[in-house]
């Protein structure tokens, strides 16, 4: 007898830290599916790769940019609560990486810009944020106010 097992679903996101000489920040995305809002890149995890290596692929097709992981094998932060996202229990594994290249919007984003870490912190302030990516953001403030990132350095 063949047990069904009913798992939580597995997504990556991705913090790009990005500079095109003009405007420095944080690389969001306008989700062009439902739940529309503003967010992080990401994606559901695909067979095959490794949550680093899918992080990366979904930061190319939603924002165009190449990225810096600093350590593929220490996310950031992984959230698991079974209620932070509305379509199902999913599981969020959190990368912080440099980007490099010309944004654009692509894939799944209706949109992609660079806010400043000053937009970042009014989008958290105003609840703007879908899933809880608002609370992802406000621990990687707090993470580079503390300087417990390297790669944070670089965008000072």
């Amino acid at each position: 007898m063949k047990k069904e097992f009913k798992n939580p679903i597995p997504t990556t996101d991705i913090i790009i830290e990005y500079n095109d000489g003009k405007k420095q920040g944080i690389v969001l995305i306008e989700r062009k599916n439902p739940p529309y809002g503003i967010a992080l890149p990401g994606g559901f995890a695909e067979f095959g790769l490794s949550f680093g290596e899918n992080a990366k692929k979904e930061a190319k097709e939603e924002t165009n940019l190449e990225v810096i992981i600093q350590d593929e094998e220490k996310p950031f932060c992984v959230h698991s609560n079974p209620n932070r996202d509305p379509r199902y229990h999913i599981i969020n594994v959190v990368y912080i990486a440099k980007g490099y290249g010309t944004l654009r919007a692509g894939d799944d984003a209706q949109a992609a810009r660079v806010y400043s870490l000053k937009e970042v912190e009014n989008l958290i302030k105003k609840n703007l944020l879908v899933f809880d990516h608002g609370k992802v953001l406000s621990k990687y403030l707090i993470n580079r106010r503390d300087k417990k990132w390297k790669i944070l350095e670089q965008l000072d």
